[in-house]
C-alpha cells in the first residue's frame, strides 16, 4: 500500500503495475516539463522549443518550456536530477554540461546523475575575424600568431565558455599564443571584432550567420568535423591547417537516472522520428545546424567523449572549480 501511495503522490499511478510496453503507450499522463537551463533567446532555449512544439503533438500532451537559468545552467540542470524519475520533467543540455564541472562545484555528478535519452543535433562554431584583418585563411592566421606571438586577440563571451574553450583548443593545437579577451556574452564579443578591437572570435553559426552574409565578419574555417551546408565554400579548421580540430555546440535531452527503459525508447523513437520531419529538417539546415542521428548509448558514450576532451582543456589552462 506504501509503495502504491508514493505512486500516487509522484503523479505516476497510471503507470504503476502496467507492463513495460503498456506503460510507454500510456505515458504521458500529464504535460511534460521540458526545463531549459538558460534564459530565453540563446541556442539551447530556441532548439528546445523546436523540439518541444513537435514532441507536443507526438505524445498527445503538451510539452511545457521552463526557462531555469543561472550558474552556467548547473541551476536547471540540478532542478531535473532532483526531480521523480517518471518522464515528466525532462532537460535539454548542450556542449555547457561537459564543461561545467571545470567551472563549478556541482551538486549533482554530470554523468552519474542523468539518463541520456536522445542527441537532437549540433550547431558548428565558426572562426570570424574582423573583415580589416589582411588575413584570408587558418594556415594565414597560424603563420601570423606565431610570427607575432599574443598579438592576436581573441574575444569570447566569457571564462569557461564554449566561445573561450574552442579558441584555447584551436591554440593548443595549432602551437601558437593568443591574447585571451573575455566578455560577458557572445554578443559584446562579436561588437568587439566587428569594431576591430579583436582580430577574431569563435561563436556559433546559428548566432553569426547574419554577420557573415553582411559582411561584418569574414569566416575562415568552421569547427565541425565536415563542412557545413549552408556556407559549402568554408573549409572546415581540421582541413584548412590543424589537422583533428573538432569544436561544436550540440543539444540532447536527458533526464533523471532510473527513468524507465521503456519511457526512455519511447522518447528517443518519438524525438528521432520528428528530427526526421521535413520542417525540423528544413529549420536546422536554414540555421546552420543539423540534426543527429544516435542511439541512447551512443548519446551516453559522447557526452562521456565531450566532457573528457574539455576537461584537458580546462586543466591545461588553470580552470578550477569556483
Amino acid at each position: 500500500m506504501k509503495r502504491i501511495a508514493g505512486l500516487l503522490v509522484a503523479g505516476s499511478f497510471a503507470l504503476a503495475g502496467m507492463p513495460a510496453a503498456q506503460a510507454a503507450d500510456a505515458y504521458p499522463s500529464r504535460p511534460v516539463r521540458l526545463v531549459i537551463p538558460f534564459v530565453p533567446g540563446g541556442s539551447n532555449d530556441i532548439v528546445g522549443r523546436v523540439i518541444a512544439a513537435q514532441l507536443s503533438e507526438r505524445l498527445g500532451k503538451p510539452m511545457v518550456v521552463d526557462n531555469r537559468g543561472g550558474a552556467g545552467g548547473t541551476i536547471g540542470t540540478d532542478t531535473v536530477v532532483r526531480s521523480q524519475p517518471d518522464g515528466q520533467t525532462l532537460l535539454v543540455i548542450s556542449v555547457a554540461h561537459p564543461i561545467n564541472p571545470a567551472l563549478y562545484k556541482l551538486p549533482y555528478d554530470s554523468i552519474k546523475s542523468i539518463q541520456p535519452i536522445v542527441m537532437i543535433g549540433s550547431g558548428a562554431n565558426g572562426l570570424t575575424v574582423t573583415p580589416s584583418l589582411p588575413l584570408n585563411s587558418i594556415k594565414e592566421l597560424v603563420a601570423f600568431a606565431k610570427a607575432k606571438p599574443g598579438a592576436l586577440n581573441h574575444a569570447s563571451a566569457g571564462v569557461g565558455t564554449l566561445s573561450h574553450l574552442s579558441s584555447e583548443l584551436f591554440r593548443m593545437m595549432a602551437g601558437i599564443r593568443v591574447t585571451q579577451v573575455p566578455f560577458k556574452g557572445g554578443g559584446l564579443a562579436v561588437l568587439d571584432v566587428m569594431g576591430g578591437h579583436s582580430q577574431f572570435n569563435f561563436g556559433t553559426l546559428v548566432q553569426g550567420l547574419p554577420l557573415i552574409r553582411g559582411g561584418k565578419l569574414k569566416i575562415l574555417g568552421v569547427g565541425s568535423p565536415k563542412r557545413n551546408a549552408v556556407l559549402p565554400d568554408v573549409p572546415t579548421i581540421s582541413e584548412a591547417g590543424v589537422p583533428g580540430y573538432e569544436a561544436a555546440n550540440w543539444w540532447g535531452i536527458v533526464g533523471p537516472v532510473g527513468l524507465p527503459p521503456a519511457i526512455v525508447r519511447r522518447l528517443h523513437a518519438e524525438t528521432t522520428a520528428a528530427l526526421k520531419s521535413p520542417e525540423v529538417l528544413k529549420w536546422f539546415a536554414s540555421e546552420g545546424a543539423e540534426t543527429a542521428s544516435m542511439t541512447t548509448e551512443q548519446f551516453g558514450q559522447y557526452i562521456v567523449t565531450e566532457s573528457v576532451k574539455w576537461m584537458r582543456v580546462a586543466k591545461e589552462i588553470g580552470l578550477k572549480p569556483e
